[in-house]
This record gives structure tokens, C-alpha cells and sequence, in this order.
């Protein structure tokens, strides 16, 4: 019975070489969980506050090239900051 303790066969140190093993998943499952939390949070920020949209990149492109008077965009960008 020689290596073997409480009849087991892991040994102090092969239980904590376990709990080692399972902390590190554990970190690691916390880990990607956080930067996916963060990631989604600010893409929501950007949407909440209206900017980064795809819709007012549209808007300030067509203003910035002529296609649409000062009154248009603001009314446009109005319109679009109003939506859900």
C-alpha cells in the first residue's frame, strides 16, 4: 500500500494539483465571461447614447457631402435620436 493515502491514491498533493487545476478553469470561465460582458455593455452605451450608429454615419456622410440641407439633417437626426 506503499503512495497510497486514506486508500484514495491521489495524496495531498495530487488533491491539490486537482483544486489547482480546477481554480485555473474556473478563473479562466470568469474571465471570458467578463470581457463578453464588457464587450456587450459598451456596443449598448454606443446604441443608448445614439452614437456610432450605422444611421448617423449615413447621415453626417450625406450631410457632409451636399446631399442634404442643415434643416434636413437636424430634423433627420432628430427623428433618428427619438427612436427606440
Amino acid at each position: 500500500m506503499m503512495g497510497y493515502a486514506n486508500g484514495f491514491g491521489f495524496g495531498l498533493g495530487g488533491m491539490l494539483w486537482a483544486l489547482g487545476c480546477v481554480l485555473l478553469i474556473v478563473g479562466l470561465v470568469v474571465l471570458v465571461a467578463w470581457a463578453v460582458s464588457r464587450a456587450t455593455t459598451h456596443d449598448a452605451g454606443a446604441r443608448a447614447t445614439g452614437q456610432g450608429t450605422e444611421a448617423h454615419d449615413i447621415l453626417r456622410a450625406r450631410f457632409a457631402r451636399g446631399e442634404i440641407s442643415e434643416a434636413e439633417y437636424v430634423q433627420a437626426g432628430n427623428v433618428l435620436r427619438s427612436e427606440p
